[in-house]
């Protein structure tokens, strides 16, 4: 997969440097500098999936995402530049006013297809949805990249130069897919952690635990999961003054459903004294920036 991807443009910029008070070194691996909508993880995650369709010989992708979902518009685009179509299934009743992700979408040639919250609910995890809106000749990718292709381009990310160099490895958790993918290629002196998005993440660590390949079993990682800020898309003014304050000291912008809750908490870890000293981080920066599309203009200061 092309689509204009530029990996050179990842670079790895530091927010605490190794000779800081602190006694550690904190780092971002910018993945949103991938590609304006393709971004961050969601390239990796799609790539294979792109990969087995052509192989496939199918004339499209069907996903699944909500309104303002970055997988709904990152897959739009992806396949678009490989000359596949692509199905939508999008959560919830037809709006009056789509938001400015489904049109995006849709202006990429993605047939969006709107289904009940309910049964959405119900059959989003099924290879075919279970619904007549089904369509034969299209690749299923499960929300969010879920699944064994998901996880083997999200293991690639662990390639870039002198990730080798860091002992904790952090990203955000909606699904779990792109910490599976880190996990499958951790060293032995690495350990991946996870920031889950969503309240109540309980059934996120088995369902890792299942898609994570042989190999990986018993590699050390974990969770933790108390910087969902109420929950999936939930934020509160102390989230949306931490995210303008990281971007005025760092110049990095981030997101309200994913990133933002990432630097967040690894900021309040360190202000904790969780880390051991001479504790190396990197976090992942995921993408998702356009989600912010949907804040009221001039929340953010970026």
């Amino acid at each position: 997969m092309n689509n204009g991807i530029n990996l050179q443009n990842c670079t790895i910029q530091s927010v605490i440097k190794e000779n800081s008070d602190a006694g550690l070194r904190w780092d971002v691996l910018r993945l949103d500098q991938v590609h304006p909508v393709i971004s961050g993880n969601k390239y990796f995650k799609l790539k294979f999936y792109i990969e087995n369709a052509k192989k496939l010989g199918k004339k499209g992708l069907l996903t699944f995402g909500g309104a303002w979902s970055n997988h709904i518009l990152a897959t739009a685009a992806a396949a678009a530049g490989e000359g596949l179509k692509s199905i939508g299934i999008i959560r919830g009743e037809m709006p009056e006013e789509p938001s400015s992700t489904l049109m995006d979408a849709a202006s990429l040639g993605m047939d969006l297809r709107f289904v009940d919250r309910s049964a959405y609910r119900e059959n989003s995890k099924t290879e075919h949805f279970g619904l007549p809106i089904y369509e034969t000749g299209y690749l299923t990718v499960p929300e969010g990249g879920h699944g064994a292709a998901g996880v083997s381009g999200a293991a690639e990310i662990m390639n870039f130069k002198g990730i080798s160099h860091y002992n904790l490895i952090f990203c955000a958790c909606g699904t779990g897919t792109t910490l599976a993918g880190l996990i499958s290629r951790a060293s032995p002196g690495q350990q991946c952690i996870g920031i889950p998005v969503l309240k109540n993440a309980y059934s996120l660590k088995n369902e890792i635990q299942a898609i994570l390949p042989d190999h990986a079993i018993g590699k050390r990682w974990e969770l933790i999961e108390d910087y969902h800020f109420g929950g999936y898309a939930r934020r509160n003014e102390m989230l949306i003054s931490f995210m303008n304050e990281f971007y005025e000291h760092h110049g990095i912008p981030t997101d309200f459903v994913y990133t933002g809750k990432l630097m967040y908490a690894i900021n309040d870890l360190v202000i904790n004294n969780f880390f051991p000293e001479g504790s190396k981080i990197l976090a992942l920066h995921s993408g998702g920036l356009q989600g912010n599309r949907s804040l009221k203009r001039g929340l953010l200061s970026f």
